[in-house]
């Protein structure tokens, strides 16, 4: 029989961990679709549900059929949100680099080889970038060659920025996050979060 896994130990200990917090004050603070045995949440334009007894979390094929357990960075980030984010969190509307957001001195990025791979999937086809964010729900900005403002959630978007190459640079893409995220998630958090970004802007490429 295999072992389970560290990230399937760290997303079972969340599970149990989820049912003890106050769900109540989840659907208050963030207007979540109930019921008695569900939770409803939509990420990065796909419908989840979180059992109210179990903690386990699930993707609702937008096509229906049965659920879909739902991954570790999607897992991670929705149990972050709901169960950690401060009581008066709210949006600044100002964007910045993740290591820019206050409180975060001198860390070091980590993923960053992703966005480059994501940046070269789409360099010289910046229209593709363009459809895959509006697929997500993504509202064009005038920065950079594409630059949009998609739902994370419905209540907290992010910027995502793209530079095509040229003859000197390669192509460089960029997540810009509110000033006030950690108030939402903590920094390790942003990472699971922009990691599934980055794969759901892949579906459409």
């Amino acid at each position: 029989m295999q072992r389970p896994s560290n990230y399937d130990l760290t997303r079972e200990q969340m599970e149990g961990a989820f049912v003890r917090y106050d769900q109540g004050e989840m659907i208050r603070k963030f207007h979540l679709r109930q019921t008695s045995e569900h939770l409803f949440i939509t990420f990065i334009g796909e419908d989840y549900r979180i059992g109210r007894r179990t903690g386990k979390v699930e993707r609702l094929p937008s096509g229906g059929g049965e659920p879909v357990p739902a991954g570790f960075n999607e897992s991670m980030t929705l149990f972050d949100v709901l169960c950690s984010s401060k009581p008066d969190c709210r949006l600044s509307g100002e964007y910045m680099t993740v290591t820019n957001l206050p409180g975060i001195a001198n860390i070091a990025a980590p993923g960053t080889g992703t966005y480059a791979e994501t940046a070269r999937l789409f360099a010289g086809r910046p229209d593709v970038l363009r459809r895959a964010c509006e697929a997500l729900g993504g509202v064009p900005q005038r920065v950079g060659d594409v630059s949009s403002l998609i739902p994370l959630f419905d209540f907290m978007p992010v910027m995502v920025q793209f530079w095509d190459a040229d003859e000197e640079f390669d192509a460089v893409l960029k997540i810009m996050w509110d000033r006030n995220t950690l108030d939402f998630m903590h920094f390790e958090t942003t990472f699971y979060a922009a990691g599934h970004l980055l794969r759901r802007l892949k579906e459409y490429s």
